[in-house]
């Protein structure tokens, strides 16, 4: 009996033991979670400009340790997630770089702010501009200018085909040319799907255009 009585103890004061333990375990994987674990908000509000109250668009609004942050839209409305003590850094051209640190005492997951910016004027040295090295030169160059008659002599020029042959060749196609190309291409295959496209040599439309055209002297070359 008594040993059966020791046997019970002992099984009594394991699961005690063990219940014990579990308990403490939890406890402390509880508090060490806790004590590690961080508060995020939301952080909403306007960039306005202190002179006027209007508001800044596009201002860039970044945490001071991260670097995490976004950009203020057209309307100066920015939102992102920061954590509570966090120092936040405005920055824009044309104003003053400044910070704001979000209170460290935030327990709700949203908070809203108004952040005024000064402007910041930045005085540049006087510049004086001229197209010619000297007075002279300039003079000479003013004196011997030809300028065209009249209007219609300006347009021959601006519109002469071989310098705009030659403007043509030295700018690449655009997007769009390069599009319009592309689709035509496409076009003609998907249209001539399944048979044999045109040749022109067999056309006697192509050759009556070629043969009038020659007799008109459109091949003769222009001097």
């Amino acid at each position: 009996m008594k040993m059966i009585s020791s046997i019970l103890i002992f099984i009594a004061m394991s699961f005690a033991f063990d219940g014990f333990s579990q308990v403490d375990s939890t406890s402390s994987v509880g508090l060490k979670t806790d004590s590690v674990k961080e508060i995020y908000i939301q952080i909403s509000g306007v960039v306005v400009s202190g002179a006027n109250l209007e508001p800044v668009p596009f201002v860039t609004v970044l945490e001071k340790s991260s670097f995490r942050g976004t950009s203020s839209d057209y309307y100066g409305f920015f939102s992102f997630v920061a954590i509570p003590g966090d120092t936040v850094v405005f920055s824009s051209i044309g104003y003053k770089k400044s910070t704001y640190v979000i209170p460290d005492s935030l327990m709700n997951g949203r908070y809203s702010l108004i952040h005024s910016m000064e402007e910041d004027t930045v005085k540049l040295a006087q510049l004086d501009v001229y197209p010619w090295p000297s007075r002279e030169q300039f003079r000479d160059a003013f004196l011997n200018t030809d300028i065209p008659n009249d209007d219609l002599t300006r347009a021959q020029n601006n519109l002469n085909q071989e310098a705009l042959a030659l403007k043509q060749e030295a700018y690449p196609a655009g997007g769009s040319l390069n599009f319009k190309w592309q689709m035509q291409d496409v076009h003609s295959r998907l249209y001539y799907a399944g048979q044999a496209p045109p040749n022109n040599l067999l056309n006697p439309i192509a050759w009556s255009q070629f043969v009038k055209a020659w007799k008109n002297g459109d091949f003769k070359k222009k001097n």
